[in-house]
């Protein structure tokens, strides 16, 4: 798998893949990722039981032939092994919403296409669209170091820009490595983390690289850019998300959460299989305090405005040219700033994914900007990868 593609978020302890996790979401094409223990893959609660009978809506996009191939695609999702799938494709001659599986896993309610999901890392493009207008502002430069933001906060802090921590070449560890202990996973989800401390357990690690020289995906760079973000405004970096991107664009079912644990509006459950007494069992992981995420993954959204979202960005309405332009310089890494490439059939798609205690979610958007995919599932195991490659693939590419 390309180095580029192994992002994570929020799968502490052992580094051993949770379904739900970003190294469940980003493969070569964003996708699952295989590689469960295998006391995860022993859930029974995978299976035909429970595809989904979809609920379609909304008209087929053209030279995606009938809503019949994307509603199997994403009905393959749950069969495959997640117990939700949600989506909307978009072109410019239509849109179609579908929904797969069920809200809860021992359920028979199919969740609403329009419904409420985490995000996890897609959090990134939002935080780096501010911290990029900020640079257009001419109130930041890539080149300022975070010792001159915030002084102190690393022991290097003097050779680390903000260009490399958008970047994901800074060589900081990723705080989520170390957060928990295995048995811990579910346990401290309600605490609310402060990002000085998410920084100080980064800095408790070895750094991975001296910073710049290679690429290295950790969810601390983010973290320090929304502390930037609030020094340099006086405002925390949801605030200025609201202000700068979901208020403008009308994004009203977009919420930067803070410490409140629950989604609230319509929402399909996620779980984390776990060893119990001897025997796996699914824990639902839905409600949570996303301060464990903060800037680098705690939002909340549906596939709508995630679609509107990265229409509008990629086609210039919340950056200029020039940092457009930077945003969407990826080179051999395939990460640009808070942007991922996807390689398809028909090309490279911009967009993001993400993964956060079940909850898996993609936005991409076809080379040409024509076409774009945003989902969330909630995969309970790994046999929903290839599925979710595939719903990428027509969505984009048929």
């Amino acid at each position: 798998m390309p180095r580029a593609s192994r992002c994570r978020i929020l799968v502490p302890g052992d580094r051993k893949p949770v379904p739900g996790s970003e190294e469940h979401v980003n493969s070569r094409r964003a996708g699952v990722v295989a590689g469960l223990t295998a006391s995860m893959l022993a859930v029974t609660l995978v299976g035909t039981a429970l595809a989904g009978t979809g609920e379609r809506s909304g008209s087929a996009p053209a030279g995606s032939g009938d809503t019949t191939g994307l509603q199997a695609a994403l009905d393959k999702i749950v069969k495959d092994g997640s117990v939700s799938a949600i989506a909307e494709v978009r072109t410019a001659d239509g849109v179609w919403r579908g929904a797969g599986g069920t809200v809860t896993a021992n359920g028979s309610r199919t969740p609403r296409a329009g419904g409420y999901f985490r995000i996890g890392s897609v959090t990134k493009t939002f935080t780096a669209t501010v911290v990029l207008q900020l640079v257009g502002e001419e109130r930041l430069e890539l080149t300022d170091s975070v010792e001159k933001w915030l002084p102190g906060l690393l022991k290097d802090g003097d050779r680390v820009t903000l260009r490399q921590l958008l970047t994901h070449t800074s060589g900081l560890a990723d705080y989520t490595s170390q957060m928990f202990q295995p048995s811990g996973l579910l346990k401290d989800r309600y605490r609310t983390w402060r990002p000085e401390e998410q920084v100080a357990i980064a800095e408790g690690l070895p750094r991975s690289f001296p910073p710049g020289e290679k690429f290295e995906y950790s969810n601390t760079n983010y973290i320090v850019l929304g502390m930037v973000v609030e020094k340099v405004t006086g405002r925390p970096y949801g605030e200025e998300v609201e202000r700068r991107i979901l208020s403008p664009l009308g994004l009203r079912d977009t919420r930067v959460p803070g410490s409140r644990p629950g989604i609230g509006g319509p929402h399909a459950h996620a779980y984390v299989p776990v060893e119990k007494n001897g025997k796996q069992v699914l824990v639902d992981t839905t409600r949570l305090d996303p301060t464990v995420a903060g800037a680098a993954g705690e939002m909340i959204s549906t596939a709508r405005d995630l679609n509107r979202f990265y229409r509008a960005l990629l086609g210039g309405r919340l950056l200029g040219p020039d940092g457009l332009r930077e945003m969407k310089e990826t080179g051999k890494n395939d990460y640009g700033m808070g942007l991922h490439v996807t390689k398809l059939s028909c090309g490279a798609a911009l967009g993001h994914s993400g993964g956060i205690l079940g909850y898996a979610t993609m936005a991409f958007t076809s080379p040409d900007g024509t076409r774009q995919i945003a989902l969330s599932a909630t995969p309970i195991a790994e046999g929903a990868g290839p599925a979710v490659d595939a719903m990428l693939e027509t969505a984009l590419c048929s």
